[in-house]
């Protein structure tokens, strides 16, 4: 194929992504060697500590080469794909002045590619004169990128014309998993919300296609005590969000003498007032958001315990906004997204905030800004049906509360036996900061406004 003697080729690095980011993880290749690209095309998929993202290629031409694979860690201004181009890039607007400048950026372009289509009327409207390349996974009406078939970073997917429709896979191990086994996690119809593939889902897939095929499989399985097949040991690569996760709660473990105090709540008096409240305004109030408007007001009281650590310059330093960190368990792992100011809301700005980012919660789709500057954490871990914990600090703060599940269990009332709705509180903090007798006191008044709801208005 003869290629116009102005091409030339430039490599896409890994740019800054921000927060101090440094490396992600390759999750998928958009594009194969021999795919011709736009500018702002996206070429790969990266997970970072942060999130994940679909980097746009600043290039138009010919992909010549992948420089990574799938889970392969980059670092930034490492190499990931290189482009063939033409000298002029057709996708901008032209500089030159007329038509003229168009039509030779087109040429160009054309003789990189032969056969490329071009679109000469782009930007008519806007009085922009170029050229966009088309027929090339990119629609003409819509200039929606259709995902690449096939090749060795897509082996077995499903051979499409035009767009691709593949299923959400947020979780680099689920799709390293499909990928070592030889097919495209994005294929399968997902069991979780909006058909997100889970890690159950390829499991059954390997499952299947060994037992459909068990002689091919016979590589990867060892015999079984009756002459049957024993899957081999599974490994699972510390990558991504688990290794920052697994990074940085070794640090935290590592450098804060952490003490934990707990007690059972009556939050009888908390359940009707949620109800009240949906009764009295026709909106929906969680039993989250009650506890956090309380942590806020106890905060106030106690706010040395809104406070991190400069170890470098052995202060403790106490921060005047309330950052309230919320723990989420995600797709992609343990979160913990931020409601920034919370001292500043009302109930319903905080109620709001919270739900707004227990949206993001099933995908784990948080912005890095996110996911930084928390200063204290609630975690609510009787969602996942336990009473209580014994947490690791979120470093760099100090301390975390802990809201266990609400159970109906017997309960002494004015010297007599009830059933009342009790949870479990529990409170890890920073022995460095402060004393058991602070510690106590934030969590003993949380409690009695968990009893005692109004008591929380005189803090309002």
């Amino acid at each position: 194929m003869a290629q116009n003697a102005d091409a030339r080729t430039e490599r896409f690095l890994l740019p800054d992504l921000g927060e101090g980011l440094t490396e992600a993880t390759i999750v998928s290749w958009l594009v194969q060697p021999g795919d011709i690209v736009a500018v702002d095309q996206p070429v790969v998929e990266v997970e970072s500590a942060k999130s994940i993202a679909e980097l746009p290629s600043p290039f138009a031409g010919r992909v010549e080469g992948l420089h990574a694979a799938v889970g392969d860690i980059v670092h930034k201004d490492d190499p990931l794909v290189t482009i063939a181009v033409a000298a002029a890039t057709p996708v901008s607007a032209t500089e030159g002045t007329g038509d003229t400048a168009s039509a030779a950026s087109s040429t160009e372009a054309a003789e990189l590619v032969p056969g490329t289509a071009l679109r000469a009327d782009a930007g008519a409207d806007s009085g922009a004169s170029g050229a966009v390349l088309v027929g090339y996974g990119v629609s003409e009406s819509t200039r929606t990128f259709a995902r690449p078939t096939g090749g060795r970073f897509g082996r077995g997917r499903r051979q499409h014309t035009g767009t691709t429709t593949r299923s959400p896979v947020v979780s680099p191990i689920v799709r390293k998993l499909a990928h070592d086994n030889g097919f495209d996690a994005t294929q399968l119809t997902g069991s979780g919300p909006g058909s997100l593939v889970m890690r159950e889902d390829v499991e059954k897939e390997i499952a299947a296609r060994q037992m459909a095929s068990p002689a091919t499989g016979g590589s990867r399985n060892m015999p079984g005590p009756r002459g049957g097949r024993q899957a081999s040991d599974l490994r699972i690569p510390i990558v991504g969000v688990r290794k920052i996760v697994a990074d940085h709660l070794t640090h935290s473990r590592q450098t804060i003498p952490d003490a934990t105090i707990w007690l059972d709540v009556d939050a009888t008096e908390l359940v009707r007032a949620k109800e009240r409240l949906a009764e009295s305004t026709g909106e929906r109030y969680s039993i989250t958001a009650l506890v956090a408007r309380f942590v806020v007001a106890a905060l106030r009281r106690f706010p040395v315990l809104n406070s991190s650590v400069d170890e470098t310059a052995g202060e403790i330093v106490q921060h005047s906004a309330v950052n309230l960190g919320l723990a989420a368990q995600t797709g992609r792992g343990l979160m913990v997204p931020v409601v920034r100011d919370a001292q500043a809301m009302t109930l319903n700005q905080l109620r709001d905030a919270i739900a707004s980012l227990t949206e993001h919660a099933k995908a784990g789709d948080y912005a890095p800004s996110m996911l930084t500057g928390g200063t204290f954490t609630l975690n609510n871990y009787g969602s996942l049906g336990v009473d209580g914990s014994s947490p690791i600090i979120n470093h760099p703060e100090v301390a975390m509360l802990g809201l266990g599940r609400l159970m109906e269990r017997p309960w002494v009332v004015n010297g007599e036996l009830a059933v009342r709705t009790v949870a479990t509180l529990s409170l890890v903090f920073d022995h460095r900061v402060c004393d058991g007798d602070v510690a106590s006191g934030l969590i003993t008044y949380v409690a009695r406004c968990m009893q005692e709801p109004l008591l929380a208005l005189t803090e309002l």
